[in-house]
């Protein structure tokens, strides 16, 4: 006569007394007792967490007084664990005896131990330490052990994320909701296996996980991990994910940008397009179209560049951040995009709209006007008497070093083309002496005017030598302002790359000022941004290639 099994549901105490007898199996009778009972024990466990998880956890304890030692015994059954669902179910139901907010120490000692019951339901090598055990089941499946602990995790994880998933879907549908302190616990659980491959599915749909929680529902320690183990290069997971992370937790945002601007630093990079390289391999510029993440990020940069008085390394890294972020903004296909005014809420429009326009999207003979509009804004802007504060005038130059491309175009526009100096100098003016007032700014354009018609003069000499510039370096070197002392040296760097006999003097000219004056920075931060510019858009004259090339070669040896 075939043995009855069929038992009540929820009598608990019959299935305590079955998994104590289970854990004392040594017999293959009594192993067929565990598989003949598994059916009826897998619905057990799912009414019993249907059960436990409208309850909360203190409640749950006060009702099934015993209920760690059924579980606890039931984890460590390989037949049990083995079985279709019923390792999930086993996870849901430790999940709802989590305090996500333990009150004493006994709830805190509760918490310690449901994580090591949930980290070793996915830890193949505590599985494996029992394979002595557990190798006859293995082996009747058709796995080996390491097959049947990879597939295990995986179904494990499938059956996670599709929980998960279902009840984003379904949030309204109370009967089939996930709790908060659930989704919580099984964050607290990957925390050690974050950098387990086969944990990536779940990870990302943690991380697109909201509920209907107006608090966040992941641990902290989750997202520190999850972040941590992405800027180290240990997980691959989707941009969308990535984003998502940022999103729903400042400090791992501040910590991704704070460890690129660090990358950046540290490293020797000869071109702008490494700088690039780096900078799109965060996925910052990218994740940078959420306007949130763009002003977190924005600021974190502003602070970096006052800490380090305007390093021409941050401008840089500012520079090529901003690009790559409106590259990414406008290829924004599948989504709608913010208005740009969302990213600058504060600034005065017709000036951000000047200056995002890319100089590729002019015609050259246009640059000039274009340039001498920006310069007039910003003048107007400057001399308002609204801007009175250091705060006002450090955000109108912020914008503009943003967009440092149109800087370097205006200073060649000075020595390349006929225009009217006035304004361009202006410009490059406020951009190197942004502090100064009326009074001293007007005392700079006096300086910066004689050098420049000084250049000018000698722009189309085929003849040069260095006596001739020696007016110019003198000055640099006799300029008390350090920002009136860039400003010239950039004017004179481009002299000596475009002027018809600036080739013949240009070595020895770059050795000269950068040996005497503390340049050295500004003149290779000018150098390779005008490669950048000649590379991408193309410069016929290849004499000034080749000097400029030469003259990179020299200076990477003292920067």
């Amino acid at each position: 006569m075939a043995q009855d099994t069929t038992v009540p549901n929820l009598n608990f105490e019959y299935w305590l007394d079955k998994a104590i007898e289970w854990g004392q199996a040594t017999t293959l009778e009594s192993q067929k007792d565990v598989c003949l009972h598994l059916p009826q024990l897998q619905e057990f466990l799912h009414q019993l967490y249907e059960t436990l998880k409208d309850v909360g956890s203190i409640a749950a304890i006060q009702q099934f007084p015993l209920i760690g030692q059924l579980l606890g015994r039931l984890c460590w059954n390989p037949f049990v664990i083995g079985y279709d669902e019923s390792q999930k179910a086993l996870m849901w139901c430790l999940c709802c005896l989590y305090s996500s907010e333990p009150q004493n120490p006994v709830e805190l000692k509760a918490n310690s131990w449901i994580r090591s019951l949930l980290c070793h339901l996915l830890s193949s090598s505590k599985w494996e330490s029992n394979e002595a055990e557990t190798s006859p089941f293995i082996s009747t499946l058709g796995y080996t052990s390491a097959d049947y602990y990879c597939h295990l995790v995986k179904n494990v994880v499938f059956s996670l994320v599709a929980e998960l998933r279902e009840n984003q879907f379904n949030g309204l549908n109370i009967q089939r909701s996930v709790s908060a302190s659930h989704v919580n616990a099984v964050s607290i659980f990957c925390v050690p296996l974050i950098t387990l491959s086969d944990l990536t599915p779940l990870l990302e749909t943690l991380l697109l996980y909201h509920g209907g929680s107006p608090k966040e529902v992941l641990c902290p320690e989750f997202l520190e991990a999850v972040n941590e183990a992405f800027l180290k290069k240990k997980i691959s997971l989707p941009e969308s994910a990535v984003f998502s992370l940022w999103l729903r937790h400042l400090p791992s945002l501040e910590k991704a940008t704070l460890h690129l601007l660090d990358r950046l630093v540290s490293t020797q990079l000869n071109s702008l397009d490494e700088v690039a390289h780096v900078i799109k391999d965060s996925l910052l510029p990218q994740a940078a179209s959420h306007p949130a993440i763009f002003r977190v990020v924005n600021e974190i940069f502003k602070r970096a560049l006052l800490e380090t008085d305007g390093t021409p390394e941050i401008v840089t890294i500012i520079q090529v951040f901003t690009q790559l972020f409106l590259e990414a903004h406008q290829n924004q296909n599948k989504q709608p995009r913010f208005p740009l005014k969302a990213y600058f809420p504060c600034q005065h429009q017709p000036l951000v709209r000047a200056l995002l326009r890319r100089p590729s999207e002019l015609p050259t003979t246009s640059w000039s006007q274009h340039l001498k509009n920006i310069s007039d804004m910003l003048k107007a802007l400057v001399e308002d008497t609204n801007v009175s504060s250091l705060t006002d005038l450090f955000e109108i130059w912020y914008l503009v070093a943003c967009f440092g491309e149109w800087l370097d175009i205006a200073a060649e526009q000075l020595l390349k083309a006929a225009v009217e100096p006035e304004a361009l100098l202006w410009l490059l003016a406020f951009y190197y002496c942004p502090q100064n007032e009326n009074q001293q700014r007007t005392q700079t354009m006096v300086e910066v005017q004689a050098v420049y018609n000084h250049l000018m003069m000698l722009f189309s000499s085929t003849d040069l030598s260095l006596g001739d510039l020696e007016a110019a370096v003198a000055r640099i070197r006799g300029m008390e302002q350090c920002c009136n002392q860039h400003l010239v040296t950039h004017l004179l760097t481009n002299f000596l790359l475009f002027s018809s006999g600036g080739h013949m003097v240009a070595q020895e000219c770059i050795h000269h000022i950068t040996e005497t004056t503390d340049t050295s920075k500004e003149v290779y931060s000018l150098l390779i941004h005008t490669a950048h510019r000649f590379k991408h858009n193309g410069e016929e004259n290849q004499r000034i290639v080749k000097l400029l090339n030469e003259l990179l070669q020299k200076l990477t040896l003292k920067v």
